[in-house]
């Protein structure tokens, strides 16, 4: 699906404000990237949108929450008053400004009882870009950081074997240069075990001091951008591989990370919403969709007619079936004039020729009376009575599993056999 991947200013929304923008057609490669103001941002067809909040925008932290605080559905509405309460409570002290006036979301999988990692950006300054994007008809469906603790430190410890995982960003232009990465805990009051582990996403402006602060290992990765990778070849004193600004908010864009929780989550949610509801509309009425719609609605008449086409054939083909009993029914007996039920009515005319012909058939009365006999029940029936080729025996007083049995081997002898109450009537199957 199409991505249009828009990474937030630092400056509220403003009409002269550029965005830095790019499109990828299949989420994996860029396939344009510009500047733009709001106004004049592209709208690509049925694209995702994805914010990217620059590294600059966002603090992260770590705490451990109270066991039982997150459920299975913790971010849910009626959970997460509660947790927010918690969050604010637990990070009061490490933040600056006031927890109130910041937003906050959790590490994608947290879990209660261990440390959880939570990134705080200020509320006003999100929530005014989200309605300024949305007012100009891009809605946000996912907001992912730039540069998570995940990206920069994939190992859980520091030590020589894992050094080469961590990996440092050099970002901006020359006269703003600024490195970011991610430290480590270095306090006795960390165990032993969690010593070398990440504490913090570290900013700072690029320069000789914060080279020789960071204490960067030579095992370790550096990702520069372009325009700022001769200077930090020159401050560390090293080659350093490059990367693009594109392709670091690409990797983003594809990161576990959704910055849309709590009061923003329901906002997500309609953003969502309202991005499927255009999708079906443009499909219904944009001009682009016209040959798809022209290709769905061929393919439905191409069904109903088939099937129609498919209908007919097979009432055809029940017709001519129809008619050759029929043909069969009328040239076997000519005398036939009016053909009703042709089955029936042939049984019929081979009844009235056995009867012509003096010649036994099975529905009578001996006939019958000797596959009665032949079941040999030992029993003195009260009543026999014989019509229409039709033997009705009464008075065996035979129970419901003995009666069963009777008729089944009656039926084995091609004679439909069944019971009214207590009389046994029985006559051939091929009687009409």
């Amino acid at each position: 699906m199409t991505q249009l991947i828009i990474t937030l200013p630092l400056e509220p929304p403003q009409a002269n404000v550029q965005l830095d923008y790019l499109v990828s057609a299949d989420g994996r490669s860029v396939t344009s990237q510009s500047r733009a103001a709001l106004a004049l941002m592209p709208q690509p067809a049925n694209a995702d949108v994805v914010l990217v909040l620059p590294v600059q925008a966002l603090s992260w932290h770590q705490v451990q929450l109270p066991r039982g605080l997150l459920g299975k559905n913790f971010l849910s509405e009626g959970q997460t008053p509660r947790l927010r309460a918690a969050l604010e409570g637990l990070l009061e002290e490490q933040l600056l400004d006031e927890p109130s006036q910041l937003h906050f979301a959790l590490a994608p999988g947290a879990r209660d009882g261990v440390p959880v990692w939570v990134a705080a950006c200020d509320r006003a300054w999100l929530t005014a870009w989200l309605q300024a994007l949305e007012a100009t008809g891009h809605a946000a469906s996912r907001i992912v950081p730039e540069l998570s603790v995940d990206d920069l430190l994939e190992a859980g410890r520091a030590d020589d074997a894992l050094q080469s995982e961590r990996t440092l960003h050099v970002l901006g232009t020359p006269d703003r240069a600024h490195l970011v990465y991610a430290s480590a805990l270095t306090t006795a009051a960390q165990s032993a075990e969690a010593v070398g582990e990440p504490s913090a996403l570290v900013v700072l402006p690029l320069s000789a001091s914060t080279v020789a602060l960071a204490q960067w290992p030579e095992s370790a990765d550096i990702l520069a951008e372009p325009a700022v990778a001769a200077l930090a070849e020159g401050l560390f004193n090293r080659r350093v591989n490059l990367q693009q600004s594109a392709q670091r908010w690409l990797n983003a864009s594809q990161s576990a990370w959704d910055l849309a929780q709590f009061d923003l989550q329901n906002n997500s949610r309609s953003r969502s919403w309202k991005r499927v509801s255009s999708f079906w509309k443009s499909l219904a009425q944009a001009p682009r969709w016209r040959a798809a719609r022209w290709g769905a609605g061929a393919l439905v008449l191409a069904n109903v007619f088939g099937l129609n086409a498919w209908a007919w054939a097979e009432r055809q083909s029940l017709e001519s079936k129809r008619l050759a009993i029929r043909d069969v029914l009328t040239t076997t007996f000519p005398g036939v004039k009016v053909v009703v039920d042709a089955p029936v009515q042939m049984v019929r005319e081979l009844a009235l020729l056995r009867q012509g012909a003096g010649t036994a058939s099975p529905g009578d009365f001996d006939k019958l009376l000797a596959a009665l006999g032949s079941l040999e029940l030992g029993l003195v029936p009260t009543g026999v009575d014989y019509a229409a080729q039709e033997l009705r025996v009464k008075g065996l007083g035979l129970s419901g599993t003995q009666a069963t049995q009777v008729t089944e081997l009656l039926k084995r002898q091609g004679l439909g056999a069944s019971f009214d109450a207590d009389v046994l009537v029985l006559k051939s199957q091929n009687n009409p």
